[in-house]
C-alpha cells in the first residue's frame, strides 16, 4: 500500500447541494432519526433512535462538529449534514508554511490535541507548526510534505480525541 499524498483526494467530493432542513434541539421527525443513525455510525451517539432532537443528540452533534472542524453549535446546518454523510471534514483550506489566521489556530489546537504539546497556538504557520505537521504526517503514514491538505485534515479528524456521549 503506498502512502497517501496530499495531492491525492482523500475526502469524498461534497459539492452537491444539501437540501436537508436546519435542525436543532426541540426538532422532531424523520430527519432527526437520520441524524441519530448517522451519529451512531460515527460512534458518537448511544441514545435512543426516537425522532426527537434532545440534549443528548445536541451533545453528540457538538462532538461531531468539533471532530470535523466545524463550529460546535449543536445545530445541524448544510455543512454539518454534508460532513455527517462523509464522516470527514469538508471545505478545509490547504495550509502550509506562511499561512496565517483562524484556520491555522484550529490546526495548531488539533495538533496539540494529538500530542504535539510543544506547539504554540499563535495562528502563524511557521517552523514550529511545520515541524509538528511533518511529525504527525510521519506518524500517520502520510506523505511528509508539511502541507495540510485533505489527507492530513482527515487524519487529524480521526486522531483527535472526542469525548463520547453518555447513554441517555
Amino acid at each position: 500500500m503506498s502512502p497517501l499524498s496530499s495531492s491525492e483526494p482523500c475526502l469524498p467530493v461534497t459539492n452537491q447541494s444539501c437540501q436537508k432542513p436546519l435542525l436543532q434541539r426541540g426538532a422532531s421527525g424523520i430527519e432527526v432519526i437520520e441524524i441519530q443513525k448517522l451519529l451512531i455510525n460515527w460512534s458518537l451517539y448511544e441514545g435512543a433512535v426516537d425522532a426527537y432532537f434532545g440534549e443528548c443528540l445536541e451533545q453528540a452533534v457538538r462532538a461531531f462538529q468539533k471532530r470535523v472542524f466545524l463550529p460546535s453549535s449543536g445545530i445541524v446546518d448544510a455543512r454539518t449534514w454534508r460532513s455527517l454523510y462523509t464522516g470527514a471534514p469538508i471545505e478545509m483550506p490547504l495550509l502550509q508554511r506562511g499561512s496565517a489566521g483562524e484556520t491555522v489556530v484550529l490546526l495548531q489546537k488539533a495538533l496539540q490535541a494529538v500530542g504535539q504539546t510543544a506547539i504554540v497556538v499563535d495562528g502563524s504557520f511557521e517552523q514550529q507548526t511545520d515541524k509538528a505537521v511533518r511529525h504527525f504526517q510521519r506518524q500517520q503514514g502520510l506523505v511528509v510534505d508539511g502541507v495540510v491538505a485533505s489527507c492530513t485534515w482527515l487524519a487529524l479528524s480521526k486522531a483527535s480525541p472526542v469525548a463520547k456521549n453518555p447513554q441517555h
